[in-house]
């Protein structure tokens, strides 16, 4: 239930998208196809940084307080 609160509160921001042809998602698609695959993860990472507001260049560890290890038994 908490959770249909939470997703309540956020809105689509109309403004940060557009409509675009077929011909304009063809040559967005072409433009990110001539990068390498560095260039794309390292544009792809700027997206999450500024999402999530992180630092880009910092170093980001995983916390463990939110996962565990467990064993797994093939019965």
């Amino acid at each position: 239930m908490s959770n249909i609160l939470i997703m309540e509160s956020y809105r689509l921001d109309r403004q940060a998208f557009s409509v675009q042809s077929f011909e304009e998602a063809s040559k967005q698609r072409d433009y990110w196809m001539q990068k390498t695959a560095m260039e794309r993860l390292a544009a792809a990472w700027y997206l999450v940084c500024t999402a999530y507001q992180l630092d880009y260049h910092g170093q980001h560890r995983l916390d463990r307080t939110a996962f565990s290890i467990r064993t797994r038994s093939d019965g």
